[in-house]
């Protein structure tokens, strides 16, 4: 543990702030009396416009929840498949994922996800490491923290070819 540090080791923590700007002047009073917008901010970082997704009277122009979760299933497994590939000398030069999720409302104003299919295209430097790049997607999925956190499968049908 590091010196008057209340973290334990190998513990994060992490922070931010979502502001709701979507008062259009009368709070609250109706439910299509306001806006569904929030400014998303990390201190050091760009601020992120969001809302909700359009069916919920979100704004269509700006990151939804649904959106962000999908998005950060997506960027662990890369990251993490960057690593697996590093560990296992698989030399990666291209990576490109067209990520899908399914969420189910409940029909009782509530919903959750039932399935997330990330399918990543990747492009390695030689045809010798197709092989241990594919296998480097199942090491990646169990070092992803946020798809380890889900309730729900994260799939992945990934492609793997070598570079040209």
């Amino acid at each position: 543990m590091a010196e008057n540090s209340a973290i334990p080791l190998g513990e994060h923590r992490y922070a931010l702030t979502a502001q709701w700007t979507g008062n259009t002047g009368t709070g609250t009073s109706g439910y299509r009396e306001y806006r569904r917008d929030v400014t998303i901010a990390v201190e050091g970082k760009p601020e992120l416009l969001a809302s909700a997704d359009k069916p919920f009277r979100g704004d269509p122009t700006r990151w939804n929840p649904e959106d962000l979760l999908l998005a950060s299933l997506s960027e662990c497994h890369l990251l993490s498949y960057l690593h697996a590939c590093v560990t296992a000398g698989v030399v990666v030069v291209s990576y490109r994922d067209r990520a899908t999720g399914v969420m189910k409302e409940d029909g009782a104003g509530g919903g959750a996800f039932v399935d997330v299919l990330l399918r990543p295209e990747v492009v390695v430097a030689e045809a010798s490491m197709i092989e241990a790049a594919e296998r480097a997607h199942q090491q990646a999925h169990d070092w992803c923290f946020i798809a380890r956190s889900m309730n729900f499968p994260v799939r992945h049908e990934a492609t793997v070819t070598a570079d040209a």
